[in-house]
């Protein structure tokens, strides 16, 4: 089958278009003919491996998994011996590392599930990891009926999902973002929205409950705790000193930061599918490319111009052998 790897760090570049086994399923997984798949800013992380964290966890002088990509969608074409929920032929979207190749396989109990019957598979492939990380963020502000919720960086992945799943909490949401994505999240479900390209992004008397930085931009608590209501949460979504600093900043203040932590989980992903047929929450895409374009998309990615999520399309070539 064919897959994007890397063998070395770095930039887009080192990224190639390789043949390389298919994966055989065990008793308990599903064999997915991946149609579609993602380029996240995670992806683009370990790709780098920045911060220098990632080495410890993908290999310290080159990656010992050599195929990125987490968010896959496609069909079902062979299932193991214990698999009782899929056949073949299914229509299936989820989450499973290496999803940047033809086919991937996913244990049954993970994160995998159909999809909604009227979804398009390049769609659905765009929903798993924003999701898990918007869930997260809902979960470390506690996000609730009349909360008033600030997302900073409202316009990508992450962003994009908070701002439905806030709404969906029934929270008061203001967004931030730049001018070309002012109309899309306000689409989204945006009680106010604002442009940081044309008016400062300041307090004005205007403070929160809960501050999502679903972009990463704006790491630091202490200078952020000023646009927070006392006893309001700040929840980053980056900066490894903010793992450390959240549980301090519980015990003195009455400010709060929550690192979101926890594992995507199947009912997580079953619990998003039934907002996608309930018209609760939509797949933000802004960009398609072929996997053989895994670079550009890569580039792309890296630009930090993005507006929701970026696809890579796999289509199949039938003359190399699986």
């Amino acid at each position: 089958m064919r897959a994007v790897v890397y063998d070395r760090y770095g930039g887009p570049e080192v990224l190639r278009l390789a043949d390389v086994p298919r994966p055989v399923p065990t008793d308990d997984e599903v064999l997915v003919h991946v149609r579609a798949t993602t380029v996240s800013q995670t992806d683009c992380h370990m790709r780098r491996a920045r911060p220098l964290f990632w080495r410890f966890m993908l290999g310290l002088r080159r990656p010992k998994r050599p195929i990125l990509g987490q968010e896959f969608a496609g069909e079902v074409e062979a299932v193991g011996a214990a698999v009782t929920d899929f056949r073949v032929g299914d229509r299936v979207f989820g989450m499973r590392m290496g999803a940047h190749a033809e086919y991937v396989c996913v244990p049954e109990a993970r994160i995998v599930a159909h999809t909604p019957a009227d979804m398009t598979l390049e769609d659905a492939a765009a929903v798993p990891d924003g999701a898990y990380q918007g869930l997260l963020a809902m979960r470390a502000g506690d996000v609730r009926e009349g909360k008033r919720v600030l997302v900073y960086g409202a316009s990508g992945s992450c962003g994009t999902a908070c701002v439905q799943l806030a709404r969906y909490y029934g929270a008061h949401v203001t967004a931030v973002c730049n001018t070309k994505s002012v109309d899309l999240v306000r689409s989204l479900g945006a009680d106010e929205v604002i442009d940081y390209t044309r008016e400062d992004f300041k307090p004005d008397g205007h403070a929160y409950d809960v501050f999502i930085d679903a972009v990463g931009k704006r790491r630091s608590f202490f200078r952020n705790k000023r646009f927070l209501e006392p006893g309001g949460v700040f929840v980053p979504t980056d900066g490894l000193r903010n793992v450390a600093l959240a549980p301090l900043t519980s015990r003195f203040g009455k400010k709060r930061m929550r690192f979101h932590f926890g594992r995507f989980k199947r009912d997580d992903l079953l619990f998003v599918k039934r907002l996608l047929e309930e018209g609760h929450y939509r797949p933000v895409v802004d960009r398609v490319y072929a996997l053989e374009q895994a670079v550009d998309a890569h580039r792309y990615v890296d630009s930090w111009q993005k507006t929701g999520n970026v696809v890579l399309r796999v289509t199949p070539r039938e003359d190399v052998p699986a």
